[in-house]
């Protein structure tokens, strides 16, 4: 043997596993006969130790009990002065006002009116005539003259009564084109009123209809207007040259959306 050279290390027996570096979850615990029971992941070494988590950070602000007011120039503070002065039975807005108010044409208020003077001229007419109608029926015990007078006046009372409302609800019903929105008062009774009001920025779609040569001639129809999403139809009847109103709607729906100002 060369004397150089250096003689050979014994065999080392092989390194168990490192029960912390192996994936694989090791036995914690064992039966009498050496079998694990149960086993639980390895642990594994944290580099950098970790931090305790931040409780959550709550920012409280407090609210205004009341809304800013928004500031309202002197221009349209006095037509919205106006509008409240000229029409009180309206509920605008501080900046708001009226811009077009839209009446009923007279054309509805014949039939109602006509049908009041036929009744009033015919319970007239007959106590004129009463002692002609009766001699010509021959009744032999007639009632008192003045009986018939009192009941016939009571009944004309009653006609002339029953006219008036009906034409004192036709022109109650109104509707109002304001810088903001659409306003309609619908008069149904003359103890029954409702109001709807739709905002400009709701109105999809707004027209007119006329039909028939009357309509035609006396320059009358109706307005509709349609809204976005719960499509809702408005009506308002009997409108006094609509093609115009229509118009003026219009006109004042597409500033409104567009920001633009509306005289």
């Amino acid at each position: 043997m060369n004397p150089q050279q250096t003689p050979p290390l014994p065999p080392q027996p092989p390194t168990p596993p490192d029960p912390m570096a192996s994936s694989q979850p090791q036995p914690v615990a064992y039966d009498s006969e050496g079998r694990p029971l149960y086993a639980a992941p390895p642990q594994q070494q944290q580099s950098t130790p970790v931090e305790p988590a931040q409780p959550p950070q709550y920012v409280h602000m407090a609210r205004a009990t009341e809304p800013a007011k928004q500031e309202v120039s002197p221009e349209l503070k006095a037509k919205h002065d106006a509008a409240v002065k000229a029409f009180p039975s309206l509920n605008l807005s501080d900046s708001e006002f009226v811009i077009s108010a839209v009446r009923r044409h007279p054309i509805g208020l014949l039939l109602p009116v006509g049908i009041t003077i036929f009744l009033v001229a015919v319970v007239l007419s007959s106590l004129i005539n009463y002692p002609l109608i009766v001699a010509s029926m021959g009744v032999l015990n007639p009632p008192d003259v003045a009986l018939v007078w009192t009941l016939g006046l009571l009944l004309t009372a009653l006609f002339l009564i029953g006219g008036y409302i009906a034409v004192w609800v036709y022109v109650n019903n109104k509707f109002f084109l304001t810088n903001e929105s659409v306003i309609q008062e619908i008069q149904v009774s003359i103890f029954s009123k409702h109001e709807q009001t739709v905002s400009l920025s709701n109105i999809e779609d707004a027209s007119f209809q006329q039909h028939g040569i009357l309509q035609t001639l006396l320059n009358y129809g109706s307005i509709r207007l349609s809204t976005e999403g719960d499509e809702t139809t408005y009506r308002f009847q009997y409108v006094a040259n609509p093609k115009e109103q229509i118009a003026i709607l219009n006109n004042a729906v597409e500033a409104f959306k567009n920001g633009r100002p509306i005289d």
